[in-house]
């Protein structure tokens, strides 16, 4: 079965296609929420456009910390409707809609006190478990067990012997959050949305008060355009206010950015079989296991600089080795650090001075007629955000529409894919390549992995990995620009593939031979690839260069010294 493509070709379509008629909802914005709008809106067979002013998922949805999760300290904050339903949600990912890219993670919480802190703790957790099981889609992951300190430090060797007295284990889930986007944006375009990346919305389109679409600037190609619609959805994220202000009007409610930095290191620097969740002053610490990485994260803090290249300080990265440090037999230094992301929490504004005391539940609003806004969340309740805002723009439509049923639609990728996981064996046999080849081009495309494979036996170099980032074949370079919507090389080397993060090079090692793949696909010279290179080579720089600097100030002001290849 062959999946929607999203290639040059088909970009240049979408965008004649929505030129060309009205349609019934526009979608700004392609992180999480308005992909999972765009999906919601056209499986109710509705005329649906998305379009976003960057690559998919560029924002706060390719910088999370990779969890699908209820939020098991919300539960402390009593916030116990949110939690439920986020768990509902977690289980519908791992067991329906994406079991390919939602995959269970273990995580150990280490005790420092007895008694009082096993029951404190241990009971919290065991109304996790309850509230998973009872939303109905929760009994895939194991439930959580009490840990002696000696079962806990067989687990975890890495960590201190007192650290503590003894630990609790738990489930939850992790995704690499811009292949979902990705995924979620082919799924909507294979029921028929119109999607474009590289598309910026410069103003909306008024009869009256009443907005009725927006003019969108082609940032590939040059020019612009109207769409028209009967709605449109703002789901811009931490850019609503900015959106917002392009019709001249006052919003209901504010977005505040909230900063959150992650580091990379190898799998080696910490000896473990299971993730780590700490406690901090301020908030909580992850250690998450990626793949032959782990990710520690995150910070909280509030930031209100440039928002599309959050940047990470030598104060953001002290703090997190400095706490994770603290429970760690051998410490992680800076030389250990492979790679350094930063993003930013699109926060309500106005509940608390503090960011790590916001809500992180949504609101939608209709401030205008035709303009729906859906803003706040978290990743792993994107399809509810999605159905809610989907519901509002209903009510502005005179004809009757169907109810949500994106509960019930597998993701591209996920019919099929447990029968092929149980082949990968014989399928690695066929292609020429081993299991754990398999294994890995299965958990990042599911049943599509077999249209790598295709680009496999047609170029048997494609199954070769690329030098300098060997986790990666050839062939995803190229798949990633013909069937997943990149334009540029940070599109691949950042959001298609995690290489960015992944290399202690940052992925310059590789990125002239994937941009030399890449232009097979896209028709680039030898003067495009050359620029490609260049740029990314100077965003790698400026990176490097932000995060040796004191502050947020200083950090942002150096990381800018890069420009985007398509400027705004």
């Amino acid at each position: 079965m062959k999946t929607p493509a999203l290639g040059p070709n088909e970009r240049g379509e979408a965008l004649a296609r929505m030129a060309d008629r009205e349609l019934d909802v526009l979608v700004v914005g392609g992180g999480v929420v308005g992909a999972g709008t765009a999906l919601d809106a056209a499986t109710r067979g509705l005329e649906t456009g998305l379009v976003e002013a960057r690559d998919w998922a560029s924002g706060t949805s390719s910088r999370s910390s990779k969890l699908i999760h209820g939020g098991l300290r919300y539960l402390e904050m009593l916030d116990f409707a949110l939690v439920r339903e986020a768990l509902k949600e977690r289980g519908l990912l791992l067991e329906r809609i994406a079991p390919h890219l939602v995959k269970p993670v273990p995580f150990l919480y280490p005790l420092k006190h007895r008694i009082w802190e096993r029951f404190y703790a241990g009971s919290g957790v065991a109304l996790y478990d309850a509230m998973s099981i009872s939303s109905g889609h929760g009994r895939g992951l194991p439930a959580h067990r009490h840990l002696t300190r000696g079962r806990a430090l067989r687990v975890a060797p890495c960590l201190r012997k007192d650290a503590l007295v003894g630990a609790l284990q738990y489930y939850d889930a992790q995704v690499d959050d811009a292949r979902y986007v990705t995924t979620l944006v082919r799924t909507a375009a294979e029921y028929g949305a119109h999607v474009a990346n590289r598309a910026r919305v410069v103003g909306f389109l008024r009869e009256g008060e009443r907005v009725v679409g927006a003019r969108v600037r082609d940032l590939e190609q040059g020019g612009e355009f109207e769409v028209r619609a009967r709605q449109v959805v703002n789901a811009s994220g931490v850019w609503t206010d900015d959106t917002q202000a392009l019709i001249g009007e006052r919003g209901q409610f504010h977005v505040r950015a909230s900063k959150g930095i992650h580091l990379v290191v190898p799998k080696d620097r910490i000896h473990s079989t299971t993730g780590l969740i700490l406690r901090t002053e301020k908030s909580v610490l992850f250690v998450i296991p990626w793949g032959r990485h782990w990710i520690v994260g995150t910070t909280d803090t509030d930031w209100d600089l440039d928002k599309a290249h959050p940047a990470a300080s030598s104060a953001d990265i002290d703090y997190l080795l400095e706490h994770v440090n603290e429970v760690l037999a051998v410490p992680l230094t800076r030389d250990d650090v492979e790679g350094v992301y930063a993003g930013l929490r699109p926060l309500l504004a106005g509940e608390s001075e503090a960011t790590s005391k916001l809500s992180r539940e949504h609101t939608v609003a209709h401030p205008v007629p035709g303009l729906v806004v859906v803003a706040g969340g978290k990743y792993t309740t994107y399809r509810v955000m999605a159905k809610d805002a989907v519901d509002e723009a209903v009510h502005g439509l005179d004809r009757r529409v169907g109810p949500c049923v994106t509960e019930e639609i597998p993701l591209v990728g996920a019919v099929g894919y447990k029968a092929l996981w149980n082949a990968r064996a014989r399928i690695g046999r066929r292609a020429g390549l081993h299991v754990a080849r398999v294994e890995h081009l299965l958990n990042r495309y599911g049943s599509a992995a077999q249209e790598v494979l295709e680009l496999i036996s047609g170029d048997s170099s494609l199954g070769e990995p690329l030098a300098g980032a060997d986790d990666y074949l050839r062939a995803e370079v190229v798949y990633g620009a013909s069937h997943e919507g990149a334009r540029h090389l940070d599109d691949v080397l950042t959001r298609r593939t995690r290489i960015s993060i992944e290399t202690f090079d940052r992925g310059t090692r590789c990125a002239r031979e994937a941009a030399g793949l890449m232009a097979a696909v896209l028709g680039w010279g030898e003067d495009q690839i050359d620029r490609e290179v260049q740029h990314y080579e100077k965003r790698v720089e400026a990176e490097r260069e932000s995060q040796r600097q004191l502050d947020d100030l200083t950090a942002d002001a150096a990381r800018l010294g890069a420009p985007d290849i398509v400027p705004l």
